[in-house]
C-alpha cells in the first residue's frame, strides 16, 4: 500500500522525498499506533542516517564536479576526445561518449556530466550534420558513465548500505565501466552507417565529421590533456595506491581541481562562490533523499516486510536466476518513476537478506544493481538525466519525446552490457 501511495504521490507531482517521508511516517503510525512516537523514530533515523562520517564524500566528490566543469576541464575533455576519434564516421558522437568516460573518471556525478556536455557537445554535433535528438540522446546516454566509471557517489552510496568495500567497487566498476562505453562508442558508429536518418543526414559516409580539420597540436594536446591526467592520477592512484581512503580522495581531488583551475586563471570569485552554492544545493537534495529513504527503510523493517519478502522467494523456490531477473526487472521499473539513489536505498536494503543467504558476491550484485539502476536514468516519464539535458538545452525546439527517443538506443546497449555482466561476473569481479 505505501508503495502504491507513494507512486500516486510522485505521479501528482509531490517531490520524491516528501512522499517517501509522507508514506514513512504514515506507515509507522499505522504499525505502532502512535503519531508521537512515529515521529520520534523517524526522526532518530534521519539524525542517525546522516551523521556518519562517510557520507561527507557526497558534498566533496559534487564539489570536485563543479569545479571540473567550470574551469572548462569539461570541454577539454571533449576537444582531446574528438581529436582522437574525428576521422571516424560519427567521430563526434565518438568523442562525447569518450569525453563523458575520461569526465567521469573524474567526477563521479551523472548529473554534472549531463549538464556539462549538453553546453559542450550538443551545439557542435549540430553544427557539424548530426540530429539534435540524437546529439541530445548521445549526451544523456553517454553521461550515466559516471554512475559506474570510478569514482561513482552510487557505487560509494551501495558501499554504505552494504557495508562493502569501497576501493573493491571501484575497482570492480572499471572493466563494465569501459565496456559500456565501448558499446556505446560501437553503436554511434553502427548508427551512423545503417540509420543516416536517425544521427543527421549532415553525417555522410565518404568523410568523418571533420576529417578536414587537422585536430589538435602536440602543444594543444598536452595543455588540455595533461590537468585531467593529473587529476585523474591523483584521485584514482591515491585510493588504489593506499595512499588516502575514497573520502579524503574526493578533499585531495577537491584542492587538485581548485589549483588546476587558478593556474588557469578558470576559477575567480564569482565562479568559486556558484560552484559552492551549486553544491551546496546538490549535496542538500542527495541527503535529503538519502534521510527519506532511510526513514522508508526502517518502516519498512518495522512492518517485517523484509523478512516476509525473504521467507516468500525462498518458499516459492523461485532459484537464483528467478530471485536477479526479479529483482533487476524491479530496478528498472522502479526508475520510471524514482531517482537513482531512491531506487538503490529503497530495494537494496530490502534485497540484501534475501541475496546474503544465496552466496551472492555482492560487489558484483553491487555493479548489476548500478547499471540497471542507470537504464532508469533514461526512461520515462521520470529520466533524471533526460530532465537535466532538458533543462540545460533551453531550446524549444527539442521536446522531452525527442530526447527520450534519441536516448532509447542507449538504453538498449546498456540492457545488453548488463546481461553480460549477469552472465559473466567475471566482468565484475576480475580486478580484485
Amino acid at each position: 500500500m505505501s508503495l502504491g501511495v507513494m507512486m500516486l504521490l510522485v505521479y501528482g507531482g509531490l517531490w520524491v522525498p516528501f512522499a517517501l517521508m509522507i508514506t514513512s511516517y504514515a506507515g509507522v503510525w499505522a504499525i505502532k499506533g502512535s503519531p508521537l512516537l512515529a515521529g520520534k523514530l523517524l526522526a532518530l533515523a534521519a539524525s542517525e542516517t546522516i551523521s556518519s562520517y562517510f557520507f561527507g564524500v557526497v558534498p566533496l566528490f559534487v564539489l570536485m564536479g563543479y569545479v571540473v566543469s567550470v574551469t572548462g576541464m569539461g570541454r577539454d575533455a571533449f576537444d582531446v576526445a574528438n581529436h582522437f576519434f574525428r576521422r571516424f564516421k560519427g567521430g563526434l558522437g565518438i568523442g562525447t561518449v569518450g569525453a563523458n568516460a575520461i569526465f567521469a573518471a573524474i567526477t563521479g556525478i551523472s548529473i554534472a556530466s549531463a549538464a556539462v556536455f549538453t553546453k559542450i557537445a550538443v551545439p557542435e554535433m549540430v553544427r557539424h550534420g548530426y540530429s539534435k535528438r540524437f546529439a541530445a540522446g548521445v549526451v544523456a546516454g553517454s553521461s550515466v558513465l559516471g554512475m559506474l566509471i570510478p569514482p561513482s557517489l552510487l557505487l560509494i552510496l551501495y558501499g554504505l548500505l552494504t557495508e562493502q568495500s569501497v576501493g573493491d567497487l571501484f575497482l570492480a566498476g572499471i572493466l563494465p565501466g569501459l565496456l559500456l562505453a565501448l558499446v556505446f562508442a560501437t553503436g554511434v558508429v553502427a548508427m551512423a552507417i545503417f540509420f543516416p536518418s536517425f544521427v543527421g543526414d549532415g553525417v555522410t559516409a565518404s568523410h568523418a565529421d571533420n576529417a578536414d580539420d587537422g585536430g589538435l597540436s602536440s602543444a594543444q594536446l598536452i595543455s588540455k590533456g595533461l590537468p585531467i591526467v593529473s587529476l585523474i592520477a591523483l584521485v584514482l592512484g591515491g585510493i588504489y595506491g593506499g595512499w588516502f581512503t575514497p573520502i579524503e580522495a574526493g578533499a585531495v581531488g577537491c584542492l587538485g581541481a581548485i589549483v588546476i583551475g587558478l593556474v588557469r586563471r578558470q576559477l575567480g570569485a564569482k565562479d568559486f562562490w556558484q560552484v559552492l552554492t551549486d553544491t551546496g544545493v546538490v549535496t542538500a537534495s542527495i541527503c535529503f533523499l538519502i534521510i527519506a529513504a532511510q526513514m522508508y527503510s526502517r518502516m519498512l523493517a518495522l512492518s517485517g516486510l523484509p523478512a516476509g519478502f525473504g521467507s516468500f522467494v525462498v518458499g516459492a523456490e523461485l532459484g537464483y536466476w528467478g530471485v536477479i531477473l526479479l529483482y533487476v526487472t524491479v530496478v528498472i521499473i522502479m526508475g520510471t518513476i524514482l531517482d537513482s539513489s531512491s531506487i538503490m536505498l529503497i530495494l537494496v536494503p530490502l534485497m540484501l537478506p534475501v541475496v546474503s543467504t544465496m552466496d551472492v558476491n555482492l560487489v558484483w550484485f553491487g555493479i548489476v544493481t548500478v547499471i540497471a539502476v542507470e537504464v532508469g536514468l533514461l526512461t520515462p516519464p521520470f529520466g533524471l538525466s533526460v530532465f537535466v539535458i532538458k533543462s540545460a538545452l533551453d531550446d524549444d525546439s527539442v521536446s522531452l519525446g525527442d530526447i527520450f527517443l534519441g536516448a532509447a538506443p542507449f538504453a538498449l546497449m546498456m540492457l545488453l552490457v548488463l546481461i553480460a555482466v549477469l552472465l559473466f561476473p567475471w566482468l565484475a569481479t576480475a580486478l580484485i
